[in-house]
């Protein structure tokens, strides 16, 4: 069985396209279908059904899936100490991370990465912060640079890059934005714009609420901060976001004794053997620790000053 049949089988099962797998695998889309074909023969089943324009595996396609991933983790992870031996950063890097995090916090340290490791081809893939979770304990990916849950994994490593504090926020005309002091029983009386509150950032906000016995009201849910951003903007509720994302077209509400603090950062898993890529990005990314705590400290500096 080739190699090669495999990660043509798992990026059609993942994708659920020929066309888009081809995609994936920088291939045409006969090679892959010529893969996919040999594969089938050699098992002597079909894996799909070819089913309108998605396909869809067949119980011999769920069955192989699973070994599937399990066998080209296993060669990856051998390729990845054999480069460990050598010093050369080079070869594929797969990473996930969030929304937020990659459009706001992680460009600077791609741009960086990108220019000192030309040979490194990265594969970056955007998902929620908790799906990173479960695809860094599933072997999917080397690194993740997410929003760090609330409670420790023992199977991963978690480190700190970014503390991103958040604000209660609400658009200038909103009635909690006329009121010269707010408690969360204020707020409770208002439908609120949050992400979902099964994600580590509606945790934070709901955990408050619960503290108090005060039920959280949460008029719509998305977890992307900028669509939150602007249906807060327009005076569709308040919210709570990051400090960073604020601008004219919000009020920070006075709320008092609420302090919420998400903590961004990278995840690896313990057990895995880190490219020399991974490790170099790794690097990287705890230098970005120390330029931030510089950039608070300084920021502190001057508030004081005025």
């Amino acid at each position: 069985m080739e190699i090669q049949w495999l990660k043509a089988f798992l990026a059609t099962a993942e994708q659920g396209s020929v066309s888009e797998a081809a995609e994936q695998l920088h291939l045409t889309q006969p090679a892959v279908s010529k893969r996919l074909a040999a594969l089938e023969q050699q098992l002597g089943t079909p894996l799909f059904d070819r089913i309108g324009r998605k396909l869809q595996l067949t119980d011999a396609g769920r069955a192989l899936l699973p070994r599937a991933r399990h066998i080209l983790n296993e060669v990856s992870e051998a390729e990845r100490e054999l480069r460990a031996l050598g010093t050369d950063v080079g070869g594929s890097l797969r990473i996930a991370t969030s929304h937020h995090v990659g459009l706001h916090h992680l460009p600077p340290v791609l741009k960086e990465f990108s220019t000192l490791y030309p040979e490194v081809a990265l594969d970056i893939n955007f998902v929620d912060s908790e799906q990173a979770y479960e695809a860094l304990m599933a072997g999917e990916y080397e690194l993740a640079v997410v929003t760090l849950a609330l409670k420790e994994y023992p199977s991963l490593e978690a480190h700190v890059i970014w503390p991103d504090p958040c604000v209660v926020v609400a658009a200038p005309d909103h009635p909690l934005a006329q009121m010269p002091t707010l408690d969360l029983s204020d707020l409770a009386c208002y439908p609120a714009i949050l992400p979902d509150l099964n994600t580590y950032t509606g945790r934070l906000i709901k955990r408050e609420f619960d503290a108090q016995g005060l039920k959280l009201t949460a008029k719509l849910a998305t977890n992307f901060l900028e669509t939150i951003k602007m249906m807060a903007g327009v005076g569709l509720g308040w919210s709570v976001l990051p400090r960073t994302l604020v601008d004219d077209s919000l009020a920070i509400l006075p709320v008092e004794k609420l302090h919420i603090v998400r903590n961004l950062g990278v995840i690896s898993h313990r057990a895995r053997t880190l490219s020399n890529a991974a490790n170099a990005l790794r690097q990287l990314l705890f230098a970005a620790t120390h330029t931030s705590a510089e950039e608070v400290g300084a920021n502190n500096r001057t508030a004081g000053k005025k």
